[in-house]
């Protein structure tokens, strides 16, 4: 979880938001011990402008913020995606 939110983190300092987080879309860089995870997938990804709200719906159903289904949402649809992975990772 430390590399998936390091990884949104650094996005979202480069104004991009994923918005497609699941775990389908986090790979390991590698079949070793101890190798890295990458994001992939940007095909719903945006640079956004963080003064305005976003109005597009994407996202895969059980990862998605409530707020993307309004049509109002910010970057922060990233972290809610990072909580029901962590969701699913803790509890199968």
């Amino acid at each position: 979880m430390k590399q998936i939110l390091s990884a949104v983190h650094y996005l979202h300092t480069k104004n991009i938001a994923h918005r497609d987080l699941k775990p389908e879309n986090i790979l390991y860089e590698s079949n070793k011990p101890g190798a890295l995870i990458k994001v992939v997938d940007f095909g719903t990804s945006i640079a956004y402008d963080p003064k305005e709200k976003m109005r597009q719906r994407f996202g895969t159903a059980y990862y998605i913020a409530p707020e993307v289904l309004d049509k109002k949402y910010d970057s922060k649809c990233d972290i809610w995606s990072c909580g029901v992975i962590l969701y699913i990772l803790l509890c199968g």
